[in-house]
């Protein structure tokens, strides 16, 4: 077995990367982790006595620099980082693009403003960027509220109250009003101020938070949505890439690893409940929760006690589409998202999507998108490999 490869990093990232790099260690390559959290003149000694192969970290102000200058002289690769360092490799999510995602899952309904929950870190600036730029060509009133206060060491915990300047900052934006908060704990923290001050969600406020991380989306009041990355994809790529650098490859460190987000998970907070409209709202609940089922927009119209055309004529003044397109839509988003975060056969995705059958997923799927299954896929992987 070679030598060891170090993992300096939170247990958070650590979580995310973990269950890609399993197959390597299967491989005979030995990982050994330490937290970024221990004092320097810790982490020194020990990783002097490890006199690891690699070293894979993550990047925390501070922290990473003084990390870095122990000059360990061995190939490097840090992520959670865009930035250019020498001789380092980085690796990151585009986070242009999370924002981006989060704007265009808002795009669907019909908010009477739009609005960023950022922290002022670098990733924060870009995500915010992504989300404001999606909405560029509309007159909506948008607003951006920048809340400190999160440290990276206590990223899962949420007892952070909000201040007077965030409460007047919420209560005085136009609803119902859709928030995108750049990552799930400040979209925790988002859903718990609305709850004290009884502004409801998703009715008033729809929420959106990003990383999609389980722990803090599921134990959020009403469970966060959230955009989602493929924390395996990033995982695969950096471990790659450090067996290429190890086997004594060179790999450039002008260009950082970037992996796309792969669409937004959809919870109770950010969902088609935003919708003034009763009947709509009620139209989208019944199309949302039952798109993998062999359901018919004749079903959908006896469900709702109103005639179709009526209900037609509804869906085409506010989507814009009719509510068998909006169907399609729901379940094509569906198969992207399985398309892009599993290796399951496109014949199970298509009865996971609702399609139940691939040859029909295949002919809406590219009606929709332009693109067939098997193409999006690939064309998805190619871009987080480049």
């Amino acid at each position: 077995m070679n030598q060891p490869i170090a993992i300096v990093m939170s247990e958070v990232f650590l979580r995310r990367l973990t269950p890609s790099l399993t197959p390597f260690a299967r491989k005979m390559q030995d990982y050994r982790v330490l937290s970024i959290h221990r004092p320097i003149d810790e982490l020194g000694p020990m990783l002097q006595d490890l006199q690891p192969s690699g070293l894979i970290t993550e990047w925390l102000p501070e922290k990473t620099d003084q990390l870095l200058n122990l000059k360990l002289e061995v190939p490097t690769i840090v992520v959670a980082t865009d930035r250019i360092i020498p001789d380092i490799l980085s690796a990151d999510v585009d986070d242009w693009a999370v924002g981006r995602e989060a704007a265009l899952t808002f795009a669907q309904t019909g908010f009477k403003s739009l609005a960023c929950l950022g922290n002022a870190t670098p990733y924060s600036d870009q995500r915010i960027e992504g989300f404001k730029e999606s909405f560029s060509t509309t007159d909506l009133p948008f607003s951006i509220h920048i809340e400190s206060g999160f440290e990276d060491t206590r990223y899962s915990e949420s007892f952070h109250r909000p201040s007077v300047e965030m409460k007047k900052w919420l209560e005085g934006l136009p609803k119902p009003v859709g928030i995108f908060a750049v990552h799930d704990p400040l979209g925790r923290f988002l859903c718990s101020a609305c709850t004290q001050l009884g502004l409801e969600i998703p009715t008033e406020v729809s929420v959106i938070g990003a990383n999609n991380d389980p722990l803090v989306c599921g134990l959020t009041y009403p469970m966060l949505s959230s955009v989602s990355i493929p924390w395996d994809t990033l995982g695969e790529q950096v471990a790659t890439a450090m067996q290429k650098m190890i086997a004594g490859e060179k790999l450039r460190s002008d260009k950082p690893i970037l992996v796309q987000p792969s669409g937004v998970i959809l919870r109770h907070s950010a969902n088609h409940l935003a919708l003034e409209d009763p009947l709509l709202r009620r139209a989208m609940s019944f199309l949302s929760e039952r798109m993998q089922t062999q359901i018919s927009i004749g079903i959908l119209c006896e469900e709702l006690s109103i005639p179709r055309r009526t209900l037609e004529r509804k869906f085409k003044e506010h989507f814009k589409c009719t509510p068998w397109e909006m169907l399609c839509q729901l379940r094509v988003k569906q198969a992207k998202q399985l398309l892009a975060e599993t290796n399951h056969p496109i014949s199970m995705i298509s009865e996971l999507s609702g399609f139940n059958d691939a040859e029909r997923m295949a002919v809406v799927f590219k009606r929709v998108t332009k693109n067939s299954p098997s193409y999006f896929r690939k064309n998805f992987h190619n871009l987080n490999s480049n």
